[in-house]
């Protein structure tokens, strides 16, 4: 739907009680299995999107639809609860047990995969290491919901938005606070999340960010193509040459596929973005991640085209391929002073062709 075709908060006002009779927002709790407790908040549109806010998971995104077309990807996990993530088990591959969505957040302090890393940064004798799991602690880390709801900034124009912050903190460690923003104009088919990560402590601490962002079938189809201004590949994970599976237009799912990754280098049009997709030319949708190139340098590509769990990753990154422990040696790393702030804003677009 276009924005000119969007009813105004007089036209709404004439024919229903509420906003939430053509779009809006709801806050409703999950009661079942491993999603059991989880607050969600649905996000309608009334423009053909709609999208899931998973409140005690970080504020990622997890259902997310365009005219009744699912386009995160729903994997096998669920929007599995955060009191039943161990952070630590299988050699901190864990962080895989509740991988599901449009949106899983990587952070705070550490992205990519694990290890030891120093610690006495911290100036705690019994903690000269610290051991990160893949992608960090915050995707597993509930919200406090500042707010949710419908805002009228202008007679024709409505924000459908929620608000939150998300703690990641321990004693002689990380102070790390990340606020979290979500927009969508009321007709519209994109969402808007602002990020703002601040170092609330006085420790000298590291960050990392990044955001694996999902997209499954059936959006996700045979002929379904990415698209993105690659100046240069960087990096390839060694599955690429053993499978020779094509990166650009996908196929069926596969048995047995090992993931392929890549790191390629983007380059950024005139404002400054990195501007990466996906298009299904046979449904004539396309999706699209917008973000800030300085702030997101960096930029994967991931292929999990086995059968069961068939997906493409898009995935923004602070740091390189290499991770924590390179960007320690390499001077790379972003470290934060008490008060020092990062701010990330990233579009998600969802598109029709035809």
């Amino acid at each position: 739907m276009s924005t000119d075709q969007v009813p105004t908060r007089r036209e709404i006002a004439r024919h229903a009680g509420e906003t939430s009779a053509y779009g809006g927002v709801r806050s409703v709790v999950l009661g079942d299995g491993v999603e059991r407790g989880i607050r969600v908040l649905e996000f309608r549109t009334g423009g053909g999107l709609c999208f899931e806010v998973l409140v005690d998971r970080a504020m990622d995104i997890g259902v997310a639809e365009l005219d009744g077309v699912s386009v995160g990807w729903r994997s096998r996990t669920g929007f599995r609860h955060p009191g039943l993530h161990e952070n630590a088990d299988e050699e901190g591959l864990s962080w895989l047990r509740s991988m599901s969505g449009l949106l899983v957040t990587g952070g705070l302090d550490h992205t990519l995969f694990g290890g030891d890393v120093d610690a006495t940064h911290y100036a705690y004798p019994p903690k000269q290491t610290v051991r990160h799991g893949l992608h960090g602690r915050v995707a597993n880390i509930p919200a406090r919901l500042i707010g949710y709801g419908e805002d009228w900034v202008a007679e024709d124009r409505c924000v459908l938005w929620a608000e939150g912050e998300i703690t990641q903190a321990t004693n002689f460690g990380e102070h790390l606070v990340l606020r979290r923003r979500i927009e969508a104009d009321l007709g519209g088919t994109e969402i808007r999340l602002t990020d703002m990560v601040t170092n609330a402590g006085f420790d000298r601490t590291p960050h990392m960010f990044l955001y694996h962002v999902n997209v499954g079938w059936p959006f996700l189809a045979e002929g379904t193509r990415f698209v993105a201004d690659i100046e240069e590949t960087l990096w390839r994970s060694d599955s690429v040459a053993e499978q020779g599976v094509d990166h650009l237009v996908f196929d069926q799912p596969l048995p047995g596929f090992v993931e392929q990754v890549y790191e390629h280098r983007l380059t950024a049009d005139e404002a400054g973005r990195h501007r990466v997709g996906l298009v299904n030319d046979a449904l004539g949708r396309s999706f699209e991640v917008d973000v800030d190139a300085e702030a997101f340098p960096c930029f994967f590509e991931w292929l999990n085209l086995r059968e069961g769990g068939w997906a493409v990753g898009l995935e923004p990154s602070t740091h390189h391929v290499a991770g924590d422990a390179a960007a320690r040696e390499d001077g790379s790393m972003i470290w934060l002073e008490h008060g020092e702030q990062r701010r990330y804003e990233t579009v998600f677009r969802f598109g029709r062709t035809r």
